[in-house]
């Protein structure tokens, strides 16, 4: 009984290395967020071009302010993506940051005035909560292992103003 066990079609379970399958997944996630990032790359350029058209007469301010808004979320998008593959991890203000844009850009390109007052009101609590949720990530620990922009941010003007202190403590 005590052979069974030991067996090779008994220990199944011996090539079932756990660190290497979430390797290949975490390979194929890159590759899948690469191809996101050639994909939107592709986008951009196409808006690019469509945003270079509108600009000739006759000006259409509308199309044009609506280019340039997608543009700014394509660019944002991008760099969410950049981010994760980077810090294998979604950046909560990038996210927040698109989102925000977004609904702004809905509200320009619809016209304020146009827009019935309940989807302004709606609009306005959406921006607010943003905003919150934007002030709020701050006080977020991070759960990752990753680069913490606002603490490398902290950390580069904590240490210019170290620098200046040394440099005024020397005159």
């Amino acid at each position: 009984m005590q052979d069974s066990y030991n067996s090779p079609s008994s220990n199944w379970y011996s090539w079932f290395n756990k660190s290497w399958i979430v390797r290949a997944l975490e390979t194929i996630q890159d590759f899948i967020v690469v191809s996101l990032c050639i994909g939107l790359f592709s986008v951009m350029a196409i808006q690019l071009r469509a945003l270079f058209i509108s600009l000739l007469p006759p000006l259409n301010f509308k199309a044009v302010t609506s280019d340039i808004l997608f543009l700014l979320i394509l660019v944002e998008l991008f760099r969410l993506l950049i981010i994760y593959l980077q810090e294998q991890r979604v950046s909560i203000g990038v996210a927040v940051e698109v989102s925000i844009v977004s609904a702004l850009r809905e509200v320009i390109v619809r016209g304020v005035l146009e827009t019935p007052w309940s989807q302004i009101l709606s609009a306005c609590a959406y921006l607010l909560v943003m905003g919150a949720l934007l002030i709020i990530r701050v006080w977020i620990p991070p759960t990752f292992s990753g680069i913490d922009p606002e603490r490398r941010q902290q950390k580069a003007k904590s240490q210019t103003f170290e620098l200046a202190n040394s440099k005024h403590s020397e005159s």
